[in-house]
């Protein structure tokens, strides 16, 4: 029983590790950028975009699809560091452990 109650207090401090690092990616800010910065996207550590900076440059009336095809690539830039940073927090609280095939966190 003794390794019972260890065990669950183990996975008491885990939840409480989890609680925190949901509540710092939910505070932090990535920015992704395509066209040498010209478009920048800031997205917040849940995927949730904050900010988007264009360039007044590239606002053509005739030309909407480069402006288009800038816009999603910041995006996905920002998507993947988003999604970086995600890993190396989790990989700091659970000391490198991998999660299992098909688990991903937040659960």
């Amino acid at each position: 029983m003794k390794n019972l109650a260890g065990m669950m207090k183990q996975a008491q401090q885990m939840q409480d590790k989890m609680k925190t690092l949901q509540d710092e990616l939910m505070e932090a800010e990535v920015t992704g950028s395509s066209g040498g910065g010209m478009v920048e996207i800031t997205m917040s550590g849940k995927h949730e975009t904050k900010r988007v900076k264009i360039d007044p440059s590239l606002i053509v009336a005739d030309d909407a699809e480069v402006l288009e095809d800038l816009i999603a690539a910041a995006f996905n830039d920002a998507k993947t560091k988003v999604e970086t940073m995600m890993q190396e927090k989790m990989s700091e609280l659970t000391g490198g452990l991998q999660l299992p095939p098909g688990m991903s966190l937040p659960f």
